[in-house]
């Protein structure tokens, strides 16, 4: 009588500790990141000045100062980015990272990548099903393009399959359009899908129907 009641007890702990967990971990990732923007100048900065001002050598004040200058760094860049003279900058720095090989190759492909993905298809649905890593077994991908076979002509999609918590990890799967099972997520309802293990489910899933998506 004792055992059930313990593990039922475990379970409800469990159901209860595991989105907290994984909000942290999310959490810890995003603050992580980036606070390595900025920590290079505030840590030294706040080290130097600790002697005449104590509470400066906290950590946890250091990370949260680097955060915020960080976001604050990523909104005068977008709003820079807005304007003629940041388009300028930005079409200069392009032209000279495509000089670069191998850096090229990384910032062009995660450039095309977020603009692809800011762009919603014509007539189809972005998010769709597909089967991996083998048929039974199904993931959440992102249609980036479509590419026609040459000789045979058949059409394959550019599925991106991002990873859990991570996304800005993943792969790449080339499919065919039979083979995609597409759904009624939204972009934003895939993403939070994704980076929360599932946690964050849409109210709303309909994988039934299959579409095959537009060309990006």
């Amino acid at each position: 009588m004792r055992k059930p009641r313990i593990r039922r007890h475990l379970l409800t702990g469990l159901l209860v500790f595991f989105p907290i967990w994984l909000t942290w971990i999310v959490l810890k990732f995003v603050v992580g990141t980036l606070s390595t923007v900025t920590a290079p100048v505030v840590r030294p900065l706040f080290n130097n000045l600790h002697g005449h001002v104590p509470w400066l050598g906290y950590e946890w004040l250091q990370t949260l100062v680097s955060v915020a200058l960080t976001l604050l760094l990523l909104f005068l860049l977008g709003y820079l980015a807005g304007q003629v003279i940041g388009k300028q900058a930005i079409e200069v720095f392009d032209r000279l990272v495509a000089r670069i090989p191998l850096v090229q190759s990384v910032y062009g492909g995660a450039k095309k990548l977020l603009n692809v993905l800011q762009t919603q298809p014509g007539n189809a649905q972005r998010v769709v099903l597909i089967d991996f890593p083998h048929k039974g077994m199904q993931v959440i991908g992102l249609v980036t393009r479509v590419l026609r076979e040459p000789g045979s002509g058949r059409e394959l999609a550019a599925v991106y399959v991002p990873t859990t918590p991570n996304p800005t990890s993943g792969y790449l799967e080339l499919v065919p359009l039979e083979n995609l099972t597409a759904t009624d997520m939204s972009l934003d309802e895939a993403m939070s899908f994704i980076i929360s293990g599932g946690a964050i489910a849409p109210e709303r899933f309909d994988p039934a129907h299959r579409e095959p998506p537009a060309a990006a």
